[in-house]
């Protein structure tokens, strides 16, 4: 047997864009219909969501089937987190408030083993297929995709080496908390929050690393897709299901007022 192919991790190094979607709902029903959706990507939320462990792995049961990569956002930067979530089969990380290039260093290194990094070893895990794959420790890492999210003013300050980590793959530019942290709470459109986003953008390009955002605003997708986001997270399923719900409602005259 052979190591999963990583497919984003491929994609982002190649310089494709990916779409994808955030899956809140704690749901593996929910999350493979949106598997079958067509994106590329969907990401299982432990940050903002009531995700733990074993949530997480029933939706990448879900997600098995589907040609969509499965991406996990961690709630913290955890290396003991991160190798349970290695051992049952994650491939790809968010890891939230990275804030300066020693932090990132810590999200890459919990993803390997040593020398290159403070993976714990385990041999019969659902990762290695349960020891079949036999050369598992050895190459395992090639298929690991990190992603770090920038958020704040001081991540801001410690973009460029941040972007420099070896073993990251992606900055990802998280637009609520920052636009809380430039003085825009709940507002991710003002003028000066897209600035800095765009000039993120350009700092990550320029590190030959892939920027990432997230919108549930169309017109902003396809405007930070034109920037070079090669990550573009378009929506939530929480989110279809709040707005698609109460559009449907509406229709009939729903709430009663």
């Amino acid at each position: 047997m052979q190591i999963k192919p990583n497919t984003l991790k491929r994609a982002l190094n190649a310089g494709k864009p990916q779409i994808g979607l955030w899956c809140s709902l704690v749901s593996p029903i929910a999350t493979e219909v949106a598997a079958g959706a067509g994106f590329d990507w969907l990401l299982i939320d432990m940050e903002h969501a009531a995700n733990e462990v074993g949530t997480v792995l029933a939706q990448l049961h879900a997600v098995s089937a589907s040609s969509a990569a499965p991406i996990v956002r961690q709630p913290a930067n955890d290396a003991v987190l991160t190798k349970r979530l290695l051992d049952i089969g994650v491939q790809s990380f968010l890891i939230p408030m990275v804030n300066s290039a020693e932090e990132a260093r810590q999200a890459v290194a919990a993803t390997r083993y040593p020398p290159h990094g403070i993976r714990g070893v385990a041999t019969t895990t659902r990762a290695s297929q349960f020891g079949r794959i036999k050369d598992y420790h050895k190459h395992a890492q090639e298929e690991i995709c990190v992603i770090v999210q920038v958020e704040t003013r001081e991540a801001l300050t410690q973009l460029d080496a941040i972007a420099a980590v070896e073993g990251v793959d992606c900055v990802f530019i998280g637009p609520s908390d920052l636009s809380a942290a430039l003085g825009h709470l709940g507002n991710a459109s003002d003028p000066s929050v897209r600035a800095a986003i765009a000039d993120a953008f350009k700092r990550v390009q320029r590190a030959g690393k892939a920027p990432g955002i997230l919108t549930g605003v169309e017109a902003d997708a396809k405007h930070w897709l034109e920037l070079g986001a090669l990550f573009c997270g378009v929506g939530a399923d929480i989110g279809i299901l709040a707005r698609q719900s109460e559009a449907l409602a509406a229709k009939f005259g729903l709430p009663r007022k």
